[in-house]
């Protein structure tokens, strides 16, 4: 049974979360639809190490994480400290109930509380459900990255996947 979407609290992701978040993450890298990670990051503090944690969130369902949605910084250069990639995965339980997309609006939302200015995502232009719930978040397409990476596991190792790049631009911080 799919859980109720009012049942979801949205939190900031903690250690207490990290197998829940990895299981998730490691379910959508077996879609092969997902990334082009071959595996999650084998411990909380590898995660912490790539990721701004005080924005990670997950959404949960009494103590069950649904999904999660990450930030990582897209270059350690000062220029672009206000420029992030988002990263959101979701349960089967949970897809299509709205979380995705709560989880996705408190993320643009704390993340222009931090001074960021630009979120951007990639994904494989296969995956429709993520580029519509990334659409609906204000992302817009800005180019199609052809060929941009080879599959290194599951069922499509070896094919080149292509890569459609989405940004979203903050109007509340970033402006001036």
């Amino acid at each position: 049974m799919k859980p109720d979407v009012t049942q979801a609290a949205i939190a900031v992701m903690s250690k207490r979360h990290w197998s829940d978040v990895r299981a998730i993450y490691q379910v959508g890298i077996d879609t092969g639809h997902a990334t082009f990670a071959p595996a999650p990051p084998p411990s909380w503090q590898a995660w912490q190490e790539v990721h701004l944690n005080e924005l990670s969130l997950v959404a949960l369902d009494d103590t069950v994480v649904l999904a999660w949605v990450a930030l990582s910084p897209v270059s350690r250069r000062a220029v672009y400290a206000g420029v992030a990639e988002v990263s959101l995965y979701v349960t089967a339980a949970a897809m299509g109930r709205g979380i995705g997309r709560q989880l996705l609006n408190a993320l643009v939302e704390r993340s222009e509380r931090a001074n960021i200015w630009t979120l951007q995502a990639g994904g494989f232009p296969e995956n429709l459900a993520s580029l519509a719930l990334h659409r609906g978040a204000g992302f817009e397409p800005v180019g199609l990255r052809r060929r941009i990476g080879k599959m290194t596991c599951g069922a499509f190792t070896g094919r080149w996947r292509d890569v459609l790049l989405l940004e979203r631009r903050s109007s509340m911080t970033g402006i001036a």
